[in-house]
């Protein structure tokens, strides 16, 4: 079966071409009866606008790459869809694309939206990226690009992120409230700004608090359950096992909760944990978590809305640092005011 074109709607209409043309892109020049006459009789016909060719000849194709390590991630999910809910009303469509934390996928994937000519892109950067040479060619094409949550410092890009710093920080800072005096941290790959301002908010909150600090209540951990199981047991073997450990992952955190379930050790009585996403699960787990909530949806709009602001803005570049607060959802795994009975270990040297 051929492809309806334009031709063939405007000869079933006894129209011109041209006007089937303008009526489809909305021309003001159509009247609003003939309009609405051409776009039934398209959709009758199963008629599809080649949205490529569109782009090529107006320069706008109304779509707009999000890259983001994970799509199976609460977290980003929810920042994906407010980015589209703030979008949706400007006329514009998303396409999402996977790295999968992996910096030549990133390449590709910028590589794809560039070709489909895209009018911008949002983009939380892998942790193995190094290089920004497919950064630096998103900005010689003039596409607006904004990052949220994973950052590159780069002149003349915008970012929308929480504060990681402070969130670390009030984290921490809850745990020592609950009485927590040996606090682990699980520790991302520093080399991602985000990891390295909580892992500075962790410093900051011991040394404000005059706690002590060990390099052996540190772990560096990914984002995963059995990475925050094998953090905990290493943890426990310590001849002074941590009271309190601020994780920046809830699925490191849930790995510390179940292995730490299972060897009979009590969470919060024994041992606080915090940990940060706010991912859906926490609030289902047993006892429920601690966690962070980094406003995803809210991140989201703003990115959006900072996309607007730079489309709006045309020949001139708007650079914009968004910092969004962040907050402290505490829950059963830290909160000790119903757990008012004393931990059972002070030391324990193997499990």
């Amino acid at each position: 079966m051929n492809k309806v074109t334009i031709y063939d709607i405007s000869k079933k209409l006894n129209i011109s071409a041209a006007t089937v043309s303008r009526a489809l892109n909305n021309n003001p020049k159509i009247s609003i009866k003939t309009r609405e006459l051409v776009l039934r009789t398209a959709a009758e016909m199963n008629y599809e606008q080649n949205t490529l060719a569109l782009a090529l000849k107006s320069g706008k194709s109304h779509t707009v790459g999000i890259l983001v390590p994970y799509m199976d991630r609460s977290f980003f999910s929810s920042v994906i869809r407010g980015i589209e809910e703030e979008l949706y009303p400007h006329g514009y469509r998303v396409i999402i694309c996977q790295t999968r934390d992996d910096a030549q996928s990133e390449v590709q994937n910028i590589n794809t939206l560039l070709n489909a000519q895209v009018d911008g892109i949002f983009m939380s950067v892998s942790k193995t990226t190094k290089d920004t040479s497919h950064i630096d060619r998103v900005l010689q094409k003039g596409v607006p690009l904004v990052f949220f949550d994973r950052k590159k410092n780069i002149k003349g890009v915008s970012s929308v992120t929480i504060d990681d710093f402070s969130a670390a920080y009030m984290s921490v800072e809850h745990l020592i409230r609950q009485g927590c005096k040996r606090i682990a941290h699980f520790k991302g790959d520093i080399h991602l700004e985000i990891y390295k301002d909580r892992y500075e908010g962790y410093l900051k909150a011991l040394e404000d608090y005059n706690l002590p600090f060990s390099e052996d209540y540190v772990v560096q951990i990914n984002s995963k359950v059995v990475s925050g199981t094998a953090a905990v047991k290493k943890l426990m073997q310590l001849p002074s096992p941590p009271d309190g450990i601020f994780s920046v992952s809830d699925f490191t955190a849930l790995g510390a909760i179940q292995y730490l379930k299972k060897s009979g050790i009590r969470v919060p009585e024994d041992v606080c944990i915090s940990g940060f996403s706010n991912e859906s699960f926490t609030q289902y787990t047993e006892p429920t978590m601690t966690t962070i909530d980094q406003t995803p949806i809210k991140m989201g709009k703003t990115s959006a809305r900072v996309f607007l602001e730079q489309i709006e803005a045309e020949t001139v570049v708007i650079e914009k640092k968004v910092v969004l607060p962040p907050q402290l959802l505490i829950r059963d795994s830290s909160d000790r005011r119903n757990h008012r009975d004393t931990p059972r270990f002070h030391g324990i040297k193997s499990f």
